[in-house]
């Protein structure tokens, strides 16, 4: 494909979508963790500058689970290390589990007397981190806020000539219009479809797992 003057002198901004970005990977059948973001910031926007890459997550509170937590501060700082990546925290609240995440955990809970069922010790887990453990649901608070927010008043600020979104959640379907007023263009792309953002977004670019090959810490 030809690079045309405006690519090789536009600026591109990542605005990722931490949690739907990973759950995407996950349902692509690909790692969720993992990746080196540099890396994949670099090789998204080339040919355009690559100004800087944000990620915002809920941040996992230590009373809800101690080793989660841990685990994503070390992630957290170790994407903070790179000079061009920055992290924005929502959070991450607590609501009593209803519905079919009640089914689920009553289901996951009587597992051990159905022997002529098996399920592995790493999808029960998975399966419990869906419906709650305890009856509780985490919901993630803030984030699509804060990415929206961004993007449009970084649009009006000049901060970037072209914005890339790393998600398919089609909340942020008005955000990206909003954007697209400004004369800006926006990127969307994912491992897994997003059809409504699709539909505003500039183009959606579908990542597909050997897009990723050089990509891996």
């Amino acid at each position: 494909m030809q690079t045309t003057q405006h690519q090789r002198h536009s600026r591109a901004v990542l605005f990722i979508d931490g949690s739907n970005f990973y759950h995407g990977m996950k349902s692509a059948g690909l790692p969720g963790t993992g990746l080196n973001y540099a890396r994949l910031s670099e090789k998204l926007t080339a040919p355009r500058e690559w100004v800087e890459t944000r990620f915002y997550v809920g941040n996992v509170r230590q009373k809800g689970d101690r080793a989660l937590a841990a685990g994503q501060q070390r992630f957290l700082a170790r994407l903070s290390r790179h000079p061009r990546i920055f992290c924005f925290l929502g959070r991450v609240e607590s609501r009593p589990a209803a519905g079919a995440a009640k089914e689920l955990t009553r289901w996951l809970n009587l597992l051990p007397n159905r022997r002529h069922i098996t399920v592995s010790a790493q999808a029960v887990k998975e399966l419990r981190g869906i419906a709650g453990a305890d009856g509780t649901q985490w919901v993630e608070k803030a984030v699509d806020v804060m990415i929206a927010t961004d993007m449009i008043s970084m649009a009006h600020e000049g901060k970037y000539d072209d914005a890339y979104l790393l998600s398919a959640d089609g909340d942020f379907t008005h955000a990206v219009k909003k954007v697209r007023e400004t004369g800006r263009k926006v990127f969307v792309a994912s491992p897994v479809p997003g059809a409504q953002l699709a539909q505003a977004a500039t183009a959606f670019i579908s990542l597909r797992p050997d897009f990723f090959h050089d990509c891996w810490e």
